[in-house]
């Protein structure tokens, strides 16, 4: 998925412009001269999910796995992604597993997907079944699971005012999901606490 739009930089910064006044300020006092143009470019970079497709870090992968078939799982994952509905962020962790069938791929490449779906505009429920469905698709693992837990700006820090709560979402697939003994090694391995 990339960006196919016509808008501009300098039309970003004018609908910045146009939200600092709209706020009640000034966008030509001196502290807020440079702001539309940094907040364009921040959203640039907090936006690039949309610039490429995160299933192409899936595509190396290696065979040579000396028959390994047990959970592979990476835990907390940085997670920055902006809540849809007020373009607000949520920031939080992913724990991201697969039972892997023949191959594996590398560690940083899970994480590579996870930050390539967290960078768009969406909801948490749609970024955790994302992540999940590329593992599967991609891989072709035996199971996945991926569970995420964060805090939401836009109930945080406005509308009901809750700071420290957090939304966990959970999305499994093949025998994460179906196997009851490999469900439950997937979470007390999320759940563990590291050392």
């Amino acid at each position: 998925m990339s960006r196919k739009s016509e808008v501009t930089q300098s039309d970003a910064e004018a609908a910045v412009r146009i939200l600092i006044e709209w706020a009640g300020d000034d966008p030509d006092r001196e502290g807020l001269l440079e702001t539309p143009a940094r907040v364009a470019r921040s959203y640039r970079e907090l936006f690039a999910g949309y610039e490429s497709d995160p299933k192409d870090y899936l595509a190396k992968t290696f065979e040579e796995v000396a028959g390994y078939d047990e959970l592979v799982i990476l835990k907390d994952i940085p997670v920055v992604s902006f809540c849809e509905h007020h373009m607000l962020p949520f920031i939080g962790r992913a724990h991201v597993g697969y039972l892997p069938s023949s191959r594996v791929v590398g560690i940083s490449k899970l994480a590579r997907v996870v930050r390539g779906f967290a960078r768009r505009l969406q909801i948490q429920e749609k970024l955790t079944a994302e992540v999940a469905g590329a593992i599967q698709e991609i891989l072709k693992p035996k199971g996945v699971g991926v569970v995420i837990i964060s805090e939401h700006s836009c109930m945080t820090m406005r509308g009901v005012n809750t700071p420290g709560t957090r939304l966990t979402t959970s999305h499994l697939l093949g025998e994460v999901r179906d196997d009851p003994r490999t469900r439950q090694e997937f979470f007390d391995l999320v759940r563990q606490p590291d050392r």
